[in-house]
Formats: C-alpha cells, structure tokens, sequence
C-alpha cells in the first residue's frame, strides 16, 4: 500500500510573502491545515476565504485559523507579516472557532511582535534549550490570543452576509475538506446538507464570490498541485487518491483548470518531488 506523505509539521514562523515562493497557488487555492496557523498582517491588503466566507485584511490584523480549516488569501508584492505554523504537537488549549482580530492598539501589536520575534530568535538559533524555549514562548502567544479574543468579544456580522447563507457555507467547507477525495459531486453535498444544489451554490456566491463548484474543483486543485510537487507518486497513484476512476480523467481535468497537463507542472523548476515510502 503507498502511503502519501504529508507536508512536515513542527512549529516554524514564515514571512508571509515567501509563503507563495513556490507559487501563488500555494496561498490564493482552497486548502487545510492539519495544524493551527497564525496570520499576522503588518502591511498591504487583499481579501481571505475561510470557511466559505470571504472578508478583506490589512494591517494589524492577525487571523486565527484552527486545524481542518479551509482558507486561501490574496497576496501581492505589499503584503507583509508572519505565518506561525503551530506544529501538530504544541499541547496548547487554542481557539476552536476562526479569529479575525483588527488590533487598533499600539500595546496589543508591540506585545504580539516581541513574542513573535522571541519565538524566531529561539527557532532560530542553536542555544542549550532553544527548542523548550520557543515552545513557552509559543505557550505565551496562546495566552496573548487568548486575551485578544476575550477582549474583541462576538465577531461583528459582515456586512451583505446572511448569517444562515454563512453557517449552511461553512458546513459544507468542513464536508468538502473531509471528502473532496471521495469524487463527490455538488448535488451529493447538497443532499448531505439537506439543500439543492441552486441553494448551496447561491449561498457560496453570497459569501465569497464562488460557486460550489468552483470551491470543489478548487481544493481538489490545491491537493493535486501539493502531491505533484511534494511527492514522487506516479500520476496515476495521484488520480486515484483524489478519486479519480482513470489517470486519463484526471489528467483532462487538471490542465483544463491549470492550463497545463499533470506531467508539465511537476517539471516545472519549483516543483520538488520528495520519495513516497512504501
């Protein structure tokens, strides 16, 4: 049996423009985690997709995303800050809910860049206990998220967004992560939800711009481009894991969205195929 390698997961801080180095696919495609992700904004704008809703960002903005969480954000050359990736193993009592916190306060922002800058130090550097250190350091950024989501209260409800229309998007968010291999069709989300597939698709333009579909073929995308990337698997062994019934269908229908076929997006020179164990 092939088992398909995940993308490693340890705590590591990325400056936010580098998070597209391999691509801009990598940030703006629909995707989640297995691990919470910290995005701290200190500079440029652009709108974020979580959970099926769309909102704009800009600076001083820091944007909790928990594990399992379907996302994806514009970026362009202005877009500044820092990605902390949690790590898998932090055996921290984090957030369960999405966070967008809009930090106006100067104290709020200070305290967030010393800890993070803390954190990088400790990563960074090869000191006795550095690895013990950056995780209470990270153990403090839990308690200074902690307190910033006490002190922001409810989220203010978006403006032109059915709080229904949200809630019916963001379950299919979570269904669609968890079977997007499975080679369902909309209508099968729709039936699972209990709605016709017109009304989950409404509701999906209606809080992010998107169809159902579209948010489907996307994440589907995203999956294929990592394991093309990331791995060595043959293409056929891609096909199938994401459902798939021939490496042929595939193949179609990923240069249809792409533009170009499977094969040519793993020569490209960022692609990096790592070994698949057996």
């Amino acid at each position: 049996m092939t088992i398909v390698p995940e993308t490693p997961s340890a705590l590591r801080l990325t400056p936010i423009s580098r998070l597209a180095s391999g691509g801009r696919w990598r940030v703006e495609a629909m995707r989640a985690l297995r691990e919470a992700v910290l995005l701290w904004f200190t500079q440029g704008q652009g709108r974020i997709t979580i959970a099926g809703t769309t909102r704009g960002y800009g600076p001083h903005n820091a944007i909790f995303i928990p594990p399992g969480t379907m996302h994806g954000f514009e970026i362009t050359l202005r877009v500044q800050g820092t990605a902390v990736f949690f790590g898998r193993d932090h055996g921290l009592d984090l957030p369960h809910a999405v966070h967008v916190l809009r930090l106006r306060d100067p104290i709020s922002q200070k305290e967030l860049n010393t800890i993070l800058e803390s954190i990088q130090r400790e990563v960074e550097g090869d000191r006795p206990g550095a690895r013990r250190a950056a995780q209470h350091h990270l153990g403090l950024l839990s308690v200074w998220l902690e307190r910033q989501v006490i002190r922001a209260g409810a989220p203010d409800p978006l403006p032109g967004r059915s709080a229904a229309s949200q809630r019916l998007v963001a379950r299919y968010a979570a269904l669609l992560e968890r079977d997007f291999r499975s080679n369902l069709a909309v209508t099968d989300y729709a039936a699972a939800l209990g709605v016709t597939p017109t009304h989950l698709s409404r509701a999906c333009r209606a809080t992010c711009g998107r169809s159902a579909h579209m948010l489907l073929e996307d994440r589907v995308l995203f999956e294929a481009r990592r394991l093309l990337t990331e791995t060595s698997l043959p293409i056929k062994t891609v096909a199938e894991h994401l459902g798939y019934n021939s490496a042929g269908y595939f193949t179609r229908a990923f240069q249809k969205t792409a533009g170009v076929t499977p094969s040519a997006f793993r020569k490209r020179p960022t692609a990096a195929p790592v070994v698949p164990r057996a």
